[in-house]
């Protein structure tokens, strides 16, 4: 079975107020812990969907297919899209974010396991009840994926489908915790 990863990197960190994707935690840009995170796993391809050269350019460095996104304006959508296109010869795409500082690779393998055992369903990491990201998706949803519009994402397909839903538990509830504003970010 051949998973693909995408991590999507798009986003304008309005919350935050600016691009945090190259901002440290813990000593280690945002948007590093994540390649290195993917990098880490057992993928049969791994892209990174931005808008920013930077982040493109580190995806590259770290064995990523680098896709452009010149449509982030129009939101979510617009990188699942790119993402899901450049994946759908696979049996499912993992989307991860780079704003999950926490998340680990027992986790991340947790996931994939998961979607080997239960191919057909949509494998997302929770703990107790807290659905959260990653979520994987088998390739019968690829045209759902594909018809996103706006600033939505793989969560609208999820709810569409919440009898496909497989929830994975993350090892720590600090897994599914994302930087979306600077008070977020852990003080040093």
């Amino acid at each position: 079975m051949e998973i693909g990863c995408v991590l999507m990197a798009s986003g304008f960190g309005r919350r935050f107020g600016s691009n945090k994707l190259l901002l440290p935690v813990e000593g280690v840009p945002l948007v590093q812990r994540a390649l290195t995170l993917y990098a880490g796993a057992p993928f049969a391809r791994r892209v990174v969907v931005s808008q920013y050269e930077s982040i493109l350019s580190l995806g590259r460095k770290a064995g990523f297919l680098p896709l452009p996104n010149p449509e982030a304006a129009r939101g979510i959508s617009a990188s699942v899209t790119l993402g899901t296109r450049a994946c759908m010869d696979l049996d499912g795409i993992l989307f991860g974010v780079c704003d999950q500082p926490w998340l680990t690779p027992e986790s991340v393998n947790a996931l994939l396991e998961a979607f080997q055992s239960y191919p057909d369903r949509i494998c997302s990491l929770c703990y107790g009840e807290r659905r959260g990201n990653p979520a994987l998706f088998p390739s019968a949803l690829f045209p759902e994926l594909l018809a996103l519009t706006g600033d939505t994402g793989g969560g609208q397909v999820i709810r569409r489908h919440k009898e496909l839903l497989h929830l994975v538990p993350a090892a720590h509830p600090r897994e599914l915790f994302d930087i979306d504003r600077p008070e977020d970010l852990p003080q040093t």
